[in-house]
């Protein structure tokens, strides 16, 4: 039985994703290195500082990941305050609230900062639908790592055999799975090089997955 929806946020509720572009090309200039495209895609779904890390091994930075940490937040805030058309994703509100209405727990569970969730749930006034939000970045290991789904599975009350996870990166896909909890993949028009093979459905719209049709699919 389906009891709890644990939700991603970038890429899921919101596509913040061409602002930490952005945020990260200046600080990669900030730094002074060039990260291929490649390079970059790998860091879907992961928290700031694992990707930090991985910048600093991969160009043998003396300076601290944390550092990079710093700058690279510093160049979000501006762009996040300043974009007037930054909204929700299509049809994730009108899916958030079908939830809601049917009596499903609601957790975010996203590899951003405490700080930029808070950041985005104020804006959009989605406090009132969860019951709690977890942060990556406050945890010791990030997404491939199950750890993130599985204290939010704790956080909503139910077990993993009740929580379906909603994520659009190829490792929080994997860290869902390896949580053992049912995964939908979201691929949508932001997508870009993720792996959905791992997911237990694939969608393009939240259309697809309201209360009534996945619960049909949940008692199959």
């Amino acid at each position: 039985m389906l009891k709890a929806v644990l939700f991603d946020m970038d890429g899921v509720i919101v596509d913040s994703e061409p602002l930490h572009h952005k945020a990260y090309e200046k600080m990669f200039e900030e730094f002074d290195i060039t990260v291929s495209t490649e390079l970059y895609a790998s860091f879907t779904g992961k928290a700031t500082l694992s990707i930090c890390e991985q910048i600093c091994n991969e160009f043998n930075l003396e300076t601290s990941p944390e550092l990079l940490v710093v700058s690279k937040r510093k160049h979000f805030i501006p762009l996040f305050e300043n974009d007037t058309d930054f909204c929700l994703l299509e049809g994730v509100l009108e899916l958030i609230k079908n939830y809601h209405q049917n009596g499903i727990t609601l957790i975010v569970a996203s590899s951003a900062s405490m700080e930029n969730i808070n950041r985005i749930f104020k804006r959009f006034d989605l406090d009132q639908y969860f019951k709690a939000k977890l942060s990556g970045a406050d945890l010791k290991e990030s997404k491939p790592h199950p750890e993130i789904f599985i204290n939010a599975a704790k956080a909503s009350g139910c077990s993993v055999s009740e929580c379906m996870v909603i994520e659009d990166s190829t490792n929080g896909i994997l860290a869902a799975k390896a949580a053992g909890i049912y995964c939908v993949g979201y691929n949508s028009l932001h997508s870009k090089s993720q792996d959905y093979s791992q997911a237990d459905l694939v969608i393009q719209e939240f259309s697809e997955i309201t209360y009534a049709k996945i619960c049909s699919l949940f008692y199959k």
